[in-house]
């Protein structure tokens, strides 16, 4: 809701007219502000038309069982009829659920994602024989295999497959593994029930003095409030809520956690970790290192929050104050176009090729930018082998995180773009380990051009502690939750009890370890280890601060390197999983085996605190 005050200059009074901004429903939108999914489908008829050719095929996977240790023709059969179902599922998966997201509310499109799950349900049930068949042939018959022809662009694809050999079980004991998908997922379900469904919060004073109904959606801006009356009041009242039920959360999460550590068990890894680590080929000692890297540089965030303190005015530190802007004050405006051509600007390095085609994508019809009734909030790429790479946005004008956003969401879909032009469809689609490094790659140059052409002090300052809290976020918070994640199941692998005392007791250790002397820890404080989704998907946010170290080493070596550099980073984009994560990182110049990347990216850190320090 906006007003507007205007002066009556015969009466001298203010008239206040008040204004409802609506947001438009989807067919009111212009639509050149519009995704055109038309690579993937050119309307809804043809999607339907192509949904049952594609239904039909499913029970063809009937035709392959038992055939697989036949002979590289048959083996080589099986795996491209799997190929080409998939690769048609994908495209239809795509428009269904890039149509359900611009409109939440059309019911046409519910159900045209409704009736393809259900489908892919079913076809991924009768594939499922297909890895347990191929696990099961001995080590001299698959060789024999692989060395056919037929089986030849199948390698990599079998290779990925057959590493899982040594904890594979037999045929009855898998069986009874699978058997126990739901049971191992319930603590995760309670908690996400819990959480999103069964807490209520309360009211909270905002500072224009309306009272406000609390939850998930709206704490961040609670937090961000310049009023720290009432940071601390929605902390409180949040936190206040998870204490009453904190025995059930810590029962949720040590549940999930001895799922993980029984699991890793069953399949005969050393650790919980190790097996979280397994798929992506990544030792446990890059995890350590990255852990004890970033220790060994927590004097530099200890002083940040210590400015942060001084520059707020508070001499105590508490966790509501993390994410107030220090520069709240501050406002750089972007339309779509200037920001499309900033973002544009920014990539220069990266060459005309790779400009021209993500030009032709944001002043085309990639990207989805404005909100609507209905559509799926916050923003996302979403790149397929078959169709365009498309970007939803909410975009506004006033937000400068936009922007960055823009950039961040452009680096995913070149990413897809690149790999779908150069890979095959079985290797195409890369790794989550790799995944953030094109994207914050993006967010890199962006940074780097703002700063250089920005004259303002102020609008510096934003850009510089916009930075620090981006690295502060990716690699510092979550090493602190990678440190937590590993504590707790050693403790549980150890044979201890995890319990509410315990699971407290290391998160306050930690607190204490990151945020430093300068913070105030409160009843509350230890809380916060009992609401983060991520914990029930252990062992997986380590992956957002190896990517940002990675893509600001990268970044630094493209923009003061020469051919070569460019070459090879374009090369990484255009590799998909054609090799494991750590190769294709190897490859276009930057080695996570060792520290320099992490230590490279915390530097980064502190030359930016000093800078920020200097300036306020």
């Amino acid at each position: 809701m906006s007003s507007s005050v205007r002066k009556n200059s015969v009466r001298k009074k203010k008239k206040i007219s008040t204004r409802v901004k609506k947001l438009p429903a989807r067919n009111r939108v212009n639509k050149a502000d519009c995704w055109d999914l038309s690579s993937l489908f050119p309307s809804d008829a043809a999607w339907e038309k192509a949904f049952k050719r594609w239904q039909k095929q499913i029970p063809e996977y009937t035709n392959f069982r038992g055939t697989l240790s036949k002979s590289g023709a048959a083996l080589a059969a099986c795996l491209d009829f799997d190929s080409r179902v998939e690769r048609a599922a994908e495209k239809l998966e795509y428009y269904a659920f890039l149509k359900t997201a611009e409109d939440s509310t059309n019911n046409t499109y519910q159900n045209m994602l409704g009736r393809f799950r259900n489908a892919a349900q079913d076809a991924e049930e009768l594939a499922s024989y297909i890895r347990p068949e191929l696990l099961a042939i001995s080590s001299a018959k698959m060789k024999k295999l692989l060395a056919s022809p037929a089986v030849r662009p199948w390698k990599l694809a079998l290779a990925r497959i057959l590493r899982y050999k040594p904890h594979t079980l037999s045929q009855r004991e898998e069986r009874i593994l699978a058997m126990q998908g739901e049971v191992n997922t319930a603590s995760g379900q309670t908690f996400q029930q819990l959480h999103n469904s069964d807490m209520r919060f309360g009211l909270v004073t905002n500072e224009k003095g309306e009272k406000v109904e609390l939850g998930h959606g709206n704490l961040g801006a609670f937090m961000e409030s310049s009023k720290r009356s009432v940071r601390r009041k929605a902390y409180e009242s949040y936190y206040d809520t998870f204490s009453q039920y904190e025995h059930t959360l810590a029962s949720t999460l040590a549940g999930s956690i001895k799922t993980n550590v029984y699991k890793a068990r069953v399949r005969g890894y050393g650790s919980a970790l190790e097996a979280a680590l397994f798929p992506d080929q990544v030792p446990v000692s890059l995890y350590e290192n990255l852990i004890q890297t970033v220790s060994d540089h927590l004097p530099a965030l200890h002083r940040y929050y210590a400015l942060r303190a001084k520059a707020l005015r508070i001499k105590t530190f508490n966790l509501y104050d993390q994410y107030v802007p220090l520069l709240p004050e501050i406002r750089m405006k972007h339309t779509w176009p200037q920001a499309v051509n900033v973002v544009l600007d920014s990539i220069a390095p990266l060459g005309p090729q790779y400009v021209k085609t993500l030009a032709g994508g944001l002043r085309g019809r990639w990207c989805d930018r404005y909100p609507n009734l209905g559509k799926t909030s916050g923003a996302f790429s979403a790149g397929s082998y078959d169709g365009d790479p498309y970007i939803l946005m909410n975009f506004q004008e006033n937000v400068l995180n936009d922007v960055f956003t823009l950039a961040h969401e452009a680096g995913h879909s070149m990413h897809s773009y690149y790999s779908a032009k150069h890979q095959p469809f079985s290797d195409y689609n890369y790794r989550i380990f790799v995944a953030e490094v094109a994207s914050t790659f993006n967010e890199q140059l962006l940074s780097e051009h703002l700063l250089a052409n920005c004259s303002n002090k102020k609008q510096r300052q934003l850009l510089i502690a916009r930075e620090i809290d981006n690295i502060r976020g990716t690699i510092f918070r979550q090493v602190m939750f990678a440190e937590f994640e590993r504590e707790t199941h050693a403790m549980c692998e150890a044979g201890e009890p995890v319990l509410l005392e315990s699971l407290q007791e290391i998160y306050r250790r930690l607190l204490v370890k990151y945020l430093g002397p300068q913070l105030d820890i409160d009843k509350y404080s230890n809380l916060e280890c009992l609401r983060i989704p991520h914990f029930y998907r252990a062992f997986y946010v380590y992956k957002y601060a190896t990517g940002m170290s990675a893509a600001i080493a990268l970044a630094e070596k493209v923009t003061q390197g020469g051919r070569k550099e460019l070459a090879d980073y374009l090369n990484f984009l255009k590799s998909g999983q054609s090799k494991y994560p750590l190769e294709l990182l190897q490859d276009a110049g930057v080695d996570m085996t060792v520290k320099a990347p992490i230590v490279a990216a915390l530097s980064r850190f502190t030359k930016l605190v000093d800078q920020l320090d200097d300036m306020l």
